[in-house]
């Protein structure tokens, strides 16, 4: 079974080790992959429990794409078939007419490698995968994709930056983003606790960072803030305790606790967060870890919504841009998994 997205994970008895995404086309101005941008052509499925497909999810609202790459999100809890859309009538995505991510997987190549993971989008015509590739689908998303971004549309990933947003992003997925899987699914203690130790030695430079700017490159949002967010968002509610990540709770750091409060509560991240997903997932799939399945009832969510007072460091979360609208109908996150 896959883990919580993002290519799939190899744990048991062995280091963890993340694959890279093996169905890699992308989605194009120019099609050169064959897979040309077209508005209402692909389906993006995602799991609101998953730090990867939460990137697609952050970008697509800020982007202003919703009209544009339609939206399936997949039930918390997988079966051996892996991700599935229980969370639709008759548990069937209403577009693809599938039960199974799996389904779309198949459409696009027999026998194929490796597990099911998300984000993936699929061709809505065919019915088959184009691509689950975490790592390059939100940058395509920022560049090209540009004809079909909203007005106002923040720059996500600015040319004049990219060599500074690419070191920063490298980091954070080694030590962060990654790092948090490594040390959950350890096999020994030594392994353990240089994953865990890692992780802490990135996060306090990268409180150190944040201490004197708002974000992380330069002084608007861009893709190095959406990729930390997703994972420090979890961070409090499952990688403190389920993946023993526990030196210190997110909240216990000031800088780092007014970082992503002030993201959370800019529109287009915190209206994609579903809490109670991302605990049910964690906590009743990784039986491995979790093998009684009992999911914790804290951390109490009320701090999200409390004044983070960022703001008086400057900056301009959407540069020269405005914020995206609502949450289109239907795309809601549940009030039981917001604060």
């Amino acid at each position: 079974m896959s883990d919580a997205g993002g290519g799939n994970s190899a744990y048991g008895h062995k280091a963890f080790k993340r694959s890279k995404s093996h169905f890699a086309d992308r989605i194009t101005a120019d099609g050169r992959d064959g897979w040309p941008v077209r508005a209402g052509r692909y389906r993006l499925v995602v799991s609101r429990a998953c730090p990867w497909a939460g990137r697609a999810l952050v970008s697509r609202r800020l982007l202003g794409l919703e009209d544009a790459v339609s939206l399936a999100v997949a039930d918390p809890i997988q079966d051996d078939r892996s991700w599935r859309f229980t969370l639709d009538p008759d548990g069937r995505d209403p577009v693809l007419g599938i039960r199974y991510l799996s389904e779309a997987y198949d459409r696009r190549e027999a026998g194929y490698p490796s597990g099911v993971s998300v984000p993936a989008i699929v061709d809505v015509p065919s019915g088959a995968l184009v691509t689950n590739d975490y790592q390059q689908i939100t940058l395509d998303f920022a560049t090209e994709w540009g004809d079909l971004h909203r007005p106002g549309a923040p720059d996500l990933y600015p040319r004049a930056r990219r060599d500074e947003i690419d070191a920063v992003m490298a980091e954070v997925y080694e030590d962060v983003n990654n790092g948090v899987y490594r040390a959950g699914f350890a096999a020994g203690q030594e392994e353990y606790e240089a994953a865990c130790a890692g992780v802490f030695r990135r996060l306090e430079a990268l409180a150190e960072r944040l201490a004197g700017q708002r974000y992380l490159v330069g002084d608007t949002i861009t893709e190095a803030d959406i990729r930390l967010f997703t994972t420090l968002v979890r961070f409090d509610a499952v990688y403190h305790g389920h993946f023993k990540c526990n030196r210190w709770k997110l909240a216990e750091n000031p800088v780092l606790w007014a970082y992503i409060r002030d993201l959370y509560q800019t529109p287009g991240f915190g209206d994609t967060v579903d809490f109670d997903h991302i605990k049910r997932h964690y906590y009743q799939v990784h039986t491995g870890i979790n093998p009684t399945g009992i999911v914790p009832l804290g951390p109490d969510l009320g701090g999200w919504l409390t004044p983070h007072h960022r703001a008086e460091l400057g900056g301009r979360p959407f540069g020269e841009g405005t914020p995206p609208g609502p949450v289109p109908h239907g795309e809601e996150v549940p009030p039981r998994g917001r604060p």
